[in-house]
C-alpha cells in the first residue's frame, strides 16, 4: 500500500516536472533563436542612428510614464485598500477597464477623444497635443499601465496590518505621517516590484501607442515601433536587433524583480 502511494507521488512529480521542462524549453528556444540570429550583428546595429534614437525614446517614455503612473497609483491604491465607501466595487471595476479591453481599441478610443475639436483646441493652446507625438506614447502607456500598477499596490497595502498605522497615530503621527513613516517603508518591496513591472510593460507596449502616436521614423519610433517599421520594410536585421535589445532589458528587469520581490508574489 505504501509502495503504491509512493509510486503515485513519484509519477505526479514527474508529470509536473515534464510540463515545466517542456514550457521552459519552449521559452528558451524562442528567446534563443532571436538572440542567436542577431548576436554577431548586434553591436553594428546598435551603433545605427535610428536604433539609438529608438532606444533613447523607449527608455525616456517608459521612465516618464512610469513616474506618472506612480504618482496616480499610490493614493488611488491606498484609498481602495484602506477606506470603505459607497460604490467602491464599481469604482474598482471602472479603474480596471483599460486592462480588460484590447490595446488597439484603447488606442482608437484615445485618438477619438483627443481628436475632438474642443479637446484639440485646448491641448494645442497648452502645447500638449498627444496625437502623433511623443506625448501620445507617454499618455498611452499611462492609460494602459496605471490600472495594473494600482492592482499591485492595492494588494501590497492590503497585506499591511492597519493596526500599525493606528498605533503610529496614537503616538502622535497624523494620517499623513503614519502613511509616510510606517506604511510606505513596509510596502517598499511591493512598490519597487510594481514599478519594475510597469516600466518593463511600458518598454514593450505598442498597440495603444501606435493608434495614438503613430509609428513615425525618428519621431515616435520606440523599439517596438522600430521592429514594426523595419519588419514592414524588409530590414530583418534591424527588426531582430531591436527585438533582442527589448528581450535583454526585459530579462534583466525580471531578475531584478525576482530578487526584490522574493518575499512577495503577485
Amino acid at each position: 500500500m505504501m509502495f503504491n502511494k509512493n509510486y503515485k507521488d513519484i509519477c505526479f512529480k514527474i508529470i509536473i516536472g515534464l510540463f515545466i521542462t517542456i514550457f521552459i524549453t519552449f521559452i528558451a528556444l524562442t528567446i534563443g533563436i532571436v538572440l542567436g540570429k542577431c548576436f554577431f550583428i548586434l553591436k553594428e546595429i546598435v551603433e545605427d542612428t535610428e536604433i539609438q534614437f529608438a532606444i533613447k525614446l523607449t527608455l525616456y517614455t517608459a521612465t516618464v510614464s512610469t513616474i506618472i503612473c506612480l504618482i496616480f497609483s499610490v493614493p488611488i491604491a491606498y484609498g481602495l485598500a484602506r477606506f470603505k465607501f459607497w460604490g467602491k466595487r464599481f469604482i474598482s471595476s471602472i479603474i480596471q477597464i483599460p486592462n480588460s479591453i484590447p490595446p488597439i481599441a484603447s488606442g482608437i478610443a484615445l485618438l477619438l477623444l483627443f481628436s475632438t475639436k474642443p479637446m484639440e483646441n485646448i491641448l494645442n493652446n497648452l502645447g500638449m497635443d498627444p496625437v502623433f507625438s511623443v506625448k501620445g506614447i507617454i499618455l498611452a502607456h499611462f492609460f494602459i499601465n496605471t490600472p495594473y500598477m494600482i492592482r499591485i499596490f492595492r494588494i501590497t497595502f492590503e497585506d499591511i496590518n492597519p493596526k500599525l498605522e493606528f498605533v503610529a497615530r496614537t503616538l502622535g503621527y497624523s494620517s499623513w505621517g503614519a502613511f509616510f513613516k510606517v506604511t510606505l517603508p513596509l510596502a517598499r518591496n511591493g512598490l519597487v516590484s510594481g514599478i519594475i513591472i510597469t516600466w518593463t510593460n511600458a518598454l514593450g507596449e505598442f498597440g495603444t501607442a501606435l493608434m495614438l502616436a503613430g509609428a513615425i521614423r525618428m519621431k515616435t519610433e520606440t523599439l517596438p515601433a522600430a521592429i514594426f517599421l523595419n519588419l514592414s520594410s524588409g530590414n530583418l536585421d534591424k527588426a531582430l536587433a531591436a527585438a533582442a535589445i527589448l528581450i535583454i532589458i526585459s530579462v534583466v528587469c525580471l531578475f531584478i524583480f525576482e530578487c526584490l520581490g522574493k518575499d512577495k508574489r503577485f
